[in-house]
């Protein structure tokens, strides 16, 4: 099953997705929808009942996809968990996940424009990575119980602008800017998922960049919300991006920026595609 966040007459609406329809939630945000735990029937029965309300439904070619949770309590990215792109990067191989935090206010949607100011426009990368959405309340959880609670997964574009984040030792400042980080289309529940056989793929202007699969994850979903909910309470709607595999521009030798009016596509088998333009404002 598919969930999303669509933009609907000025606004968003949560909404599921079904062929060739979507049929919207009265919510704003699947954020919102995630938080009660009667989610996945209401979804199902929404699917069940679109034929009775017509009013409720959108043809596929109306379509507009907002951010897939518009502003997730948590966003927590895994840096250096694709046993490749440690080894790019020169890194040993992590005892334990490496953490840092994303904003709010840095997601955007899978088709929309990056606008970059100009200042911050001088080594930005793109970064593919799965991203999981936690669908119950975690608090000091086993990694079974973690699995459990994995409401779907989507794809997340950690965005970053290299020379931020190298200014120290802490990366935060080059992972948030504003409006950057592509989230979604959609979110696919965790029963449809396949993780064993799915590969997350970069293009750059129709170049591939990344291409990995996602079994290759040195922490997995559920290792990573085990090792989180030890020490914070996540809660429904609250997201994980898992890291990016080998192929980012900073590691290409030469290291490879992207520039005003490159295409960044990403996908993942299952979770749709991301296409986003990058603008740079002068």
């Amino acid at each position: 099953m598919r969930l999303a966040t669509l933009r609907y007459q000025g606004a968003t609406r949560a909404a599921v997705l079904g062929d060739g329809v979507a049929v919207l939630f009265d919510d704003h945000c699947l954020g919102d929808v995630l938080a009660r735990p009667t989610w996945r029937r209401e979804a199902e029965e929404l699917l069940a009942e679109a034929g009775n309300n017509p009013d409720n439904v959108m043809a596929e070619s109306a379509w507009a996809f907002a951010p897939l949770i518009t502003r997730p309590g948590k966003i927590v990215c895994v840096g250096l968990n694709y046993a490749a792109h440690i080894d790019e990067m020169g890194h040993q191989r992590p005892e334990v996940p490496t953490l840092f935090a994303k904003f709010a206010d840095a997601v955007a949607g899978a088709k929309d424009d990056i606008r970059v100011p100009e200042a911050c426009a001088e080594k930005l990368d793109y970064e593919g990575e799965l991203a999981v959405i936690v669908g119950e309340t975690c608090l000091r959880v086993s990694e079974e119980q973690a699995q459990d609670a994995i409401a779907g997964y989507a794809i997340m574009n950690d965005f970053t602008q290299r020379d931020f984040q190298y200014a120290t030792a802490q990366w935060l400042q080059g992972k948030t800017l504003q409006r950057a980080s592509a989230f979604g289309p959609w979110m696919l529940t965790a029963d449809a998922f396949d993780a064993d056989s799915a590969r997350v793929r970069t293009y750059v202007d129709g170049e591939l960049r990344q291409d990995a699969p996602i079994a290759d994850l040195v922490f997995s979903p559920a290792k990573l919300i085990a090792y989180i909910s030890q020490f914070v309470q996540l809660n429904p709607g609250d997201v994980i991006s898992t890291g990016t595999p080998a192929g980012v521009g900073h590691g290409m030798s030469p290291q490879t920026y992207l520039q005003d009016g490159q295409e960044m596509i990403i996908t993942i088998d299952g979770l749709g595609k991301q296409a986003n333009t990058v603008r740079i404002n002068h």
